[in-house]
């Protein structure tokens, strides 16, 4: 065991060692130290006054500037955007400022942007008047002239329809009153002109109809232009409506129905010869807003310009300033109130450069006292860290969705940089998928530099993410293609020709006849023969379903062995002697041997019948094989492991929480004073560590995780080799493929078959990782280490 004591340590297969430190920073010191810790981005920081709300704490007043700040640069952002000069202009250098500069640069641009808005806005809404004016102007004109031009005849059509009673008369409408000869029209007509927008004439005018009772005459006509509609804030389509009515009271009720519907009113004279004169006004006026318009705006996007040079500066500079300042509450102060004491984590290779880091901060503040780095030990347990690259990050993601490690146990990312990839590939098995697959990849590597730099949409992003894991997938799933010998689910005879020939010498149909074996076994892979024999489903089935079995069982051997390594770390000689040797002899007493049983069977060409053999063994452990014995002494040996596997299963579940018992037992009672580590309990021996805190001890609630961790095995055991079966059961095989037209062909292969594939095989490799192999040695109840870092600010506004 020494060998493995010795052996270098690797990055990723534990997490960093961290410590706990506390630091005391002059108050002169503290902003500039917490500055360069951000810049650092090595140590977490512990809140000290989580106890408190964000109004109590020592720096709100700054939090509050920062976030006003931060308020006025989303304005500017907004208004940018909005006015589409986004991409405009490159950032240009600036003299590097103060907050306090900064604060008030902001503040002057903001009330500068504020009152061009506002003019701009009121130059805007005297435009749309003016505009809607000259068209009301143009259109209700016409319907003057056309009112007064109703011809005799139409006097008497209407008269030809008219009841002679009185009731009728009094409620008869106003352009029938019009048309009628006598004292109806004493009063004379009127007529009130307006705009509206298109989508509420039918209501308006049949609430118009409504409310005088019919007395009115509703004519109207579609505007020209659209309008811009300062309540949707966007252009309208709008209507021109003119309203003849007669009496006062029916012009008031006419108005209050265009306030409701948003109607604007406008005067038109019933002269034509003063509707001439007002529409040339309106249209000199329209020309002369125009021309200020437009140099309003210039002059607004010129200062939106200069604004936007310096954005992207500002914005860091906020942010960074605003997560100092939330960083600065986190700390305490000390009994005299001068110093501000904090507490945090860091990894232990860090404490060079944070030391370094703090003697420069004492230095460029000019104090006279230096910042003390005092570390401690801790009850808690310390935040996991590992570092990685951009390769092994996606991996390490995949590993952290699940959970993340416990401190410092056996990392499955390590691993599963191979076998993630690889077991997608014995799924995928298509080496002109693969292709695909592998175009994709590189386009992806090739432009890494340019997409890694822009933001990108969501399913984009996780593609760009993952790009080293779609790289590894297409390479393994070319290599298990050819092994498969399919392109786009078609064989070839690529490595030579085949090794099989037709049973009868006159066939010409294999699918009826069947293959014999003519010459040497096929160099590499399947022999491209088998597709679309008689033999095929029962030899690929048979094939791919023990290579299955094969590599569940290797792996799952593997997470066993990887908690054996995890108990040897944290010196836990129970979790070896009761935990780590009763599964191994269980596991591989019934699983191992099955796959003993398969390369045996592969290697002699046998015909035995392995679900005979596994299924009699525990039904008949005592009965002759027959001729399904493949070893010498093949029956002995499987009472041996049977009785092997019974008795592994109370060695999982009692010896542990008994032995812990008594441990516990002995401390209370004065006889010993050592303390064990064990998984429940993990205890760090490095000095000036983190150490876990200990809780009483209880029996019960002991046995009953370690029964349930050891019935969980036992029976996961089975579920877990079936779940390997899905290796042989996802191979897709469409025949249909090879006689479809070359259009239906390109989109099956590229959106069903290729995307669908894909997706499946992904998740069904994850979920091998997840359930099957981790769940063996991977505790996951541990928590990131997130430092206190400028580069992982959000990129967006807060």
């Amino acid at each position: 065991m020494e060998f493995f004591d010795n052996l270098p340590a690797m990055d990723l297969m534990r997490s960093e060692k961290m410590t706990f430190v506390q630091l005391i920073i002059p108050f002169e010191s503290c902003h500039r130290a917490i500055s360069y810790l951000g810049e650092l981005g090595l140590l977490q920081f512990r809140d000290l006054n989580d106890d408190k709300s964000p109004f109590q704490r020592t720096f709100v007043n700054q939090v509050k500037r920062c976030g006003e700040m931060s308020r006025k640069l989303r304005f500017f952002k907004y208004q940018i955007s909005k006015a589409g000069l986004l991409h405009a202009t490159r950032p240009t250098l600036q003299p590097d400022i103060d907050l306090e500069e900064l604060e008030i640069q902001l503040s002057e641009h903001e009330s500068e942007l504020i009152e061009m808005n506002a003019n701009g806005e009121k130059l805007r809404q005297t435009y749309n008047e003016l505009l809607e004016f000259k068209m009301v102007l143009q259109k209700a004109g016409g319907f003057l002239v056309s009112s007064q031009s109703h011809t005799v005849t139409q006097d008497r059509e209407v008269e030809e329809n008219l009841y002679l009673n009185n009731d009728y008369i009094e409620k008869a409408s106003l352009l029938e009153q019009e048309m009628q000869p006598g004292p109806s029209n004493q009063a004379g007509l009127r007529f009130i002109s307006g705009i509206i927008c298109k989508s509420k004439i039918l209501t308006f005018e049949r609430m118009l109809f409504r409310a005088t009772r019919g007395n009115m005459f509703f004519n109207q006509a579609p505007a020209e232009e659209y309008v811009m509609d300062h309540v949707l804030a966007e252009k309208v389509e709008k209507t021109v409506f003119v309203v003849f009515f007669s009496g006062e009271q029916a012009r008031t009720k006419i108005l209050k129905i265009c306030d409701a519907f948003g109607a604007n009113c406008y005067p038109v004279p019933e002269d034509i010869t003063k509707q001439g004169q007002i529409t040339q006004e309106v249209l000199s006026r329209l020309s002369e807003l125009e021309a200020t318009l437009e140099a309003g705006i210039r002059h607004r996007n010129k200062a939106l310009t200069s604004i936007l040079s310096h954005l992207k500066k500002w914005t860091v500079m906020v942010r960074k300033e605003k997560a100092v300042y939330d960083t600065l509450n986190m700390l305490n102060f000390d009994v005299t109130k001068k110093c501000l004491v904090g507490e945090g984590w860091f990894p232990i290779f860090a404490k060079p450069q944070i030391q370094e880091v703090l003697l420069r901060a004492t230095i460029d503040s000019n104090s006279e006292v230096g910042i003390i780095f005092h570390m401690m030990d801790t009850v808690e347990s310390p935040p996991t860290y590992f570092r990685t690259n951009k390769f092994t990050h996606a991996f390490q993601e995949i590993v952290d969705a699940y959970g993340v490690a416990r401190y410092q146990e056996a990392n499955p990312s390590v691993y599963t940089v191979i076998t993630y990839p690889f077991l997608f590939a014995v799924m995928f098995g298509d080496w002109g998928h693969g292709i695909c697959l592998l175009l994709g990849a590189l386009i992806l590597l090739a432009h890494e530099r340019r997409l890694g730099s822009q933001k990108l949409g969501s399913f984009m992003e996780l593609a760009f993410g993952g790009r080293y894991v779609l790289f590894l997938m297409a390479l393994f799933s070319i290599y298990c293609g050819l092994i498969y010998n399919e392109f786009f689910s078609v064989p070839f005879h690529i490595f030579g020709e085949t090794a099989y020939k037709c049973r009868d010498p006159s066939c010409s149909d294999a699918h009826t006849t069947g293959l014999i074996k003519y010459r040497d076994t096929y160099p590499f892979g399947v022999d491209p023969s088998w597709r679309g024999s008689r033999s095929e489903l029962p030899f690929l089935n048979s094939l791919k379903m023990k290579m299955s079995i094969l590599f569940g069982v290797a792996q799952m051997n593997l997470g066993i062995i990887l908690s054996y390594f995890n108990a040897r770390f944290f010196r836990s000689s129970l979790d070896i002697r009761y935990q780590f040797v009763p599964q191994m002899i269980f596991f591989n007493s019934l699983f191992g041997y099955l796959a003993l049983l398969i390369v045996i069977k592969w290697c002699t060409g046998s015909q035995a019948d392995l679900y005979h053999v596994m299924i009699y063994m525990f039904l008949s452990p005592t009965d002759d094989l027959g001729d399904n014995q493949l070893l010498w002494a093949q029956r002995p040996l499987q009472i041996l492991l049977l009785l092997l596997a019974l008795i592994a299963v109370p060695w999982m579940l009692f010896p542990k929480p008994l032995i812990l018992r008594k441990i516990h037992l002995e401390r209370f009672q004065g006889r010993t004073y050592g303390l064990l580590g064990t998984s429940e309990m993990d205890l760090d021996v490095e000095p000036d560590s983190a150490r876990q805190h200990h809780e009483e001890f209880d029996f019960g609630e002991v046995l009953v995780h370690q029964m349930i961790h050891s019935i969980e095995f036992v029976l996961g055991a089975v579920s877990n080799t079936a779940s390997y079966l899905r290796l042989w059961a996802l191979r897709f095989d469409n025949i249909f493929i090879r006689v479809a037209g070359l259009a239906v062909f390109a989109f099956a292969t590229a959106f069903i078959l290729l995307m669908m594939e894909t997706l499946s095989a992904f998740l069904h490799a994850l979920r091998l990782h997840w359930v099957e192999f981790m769940n063996k040695f991977y505790y996951a109840d541990g928590y990131k280490f997130r430092p206190f870092s400028f580069v992982s600010l959000a990129d967006e506004d807060d």
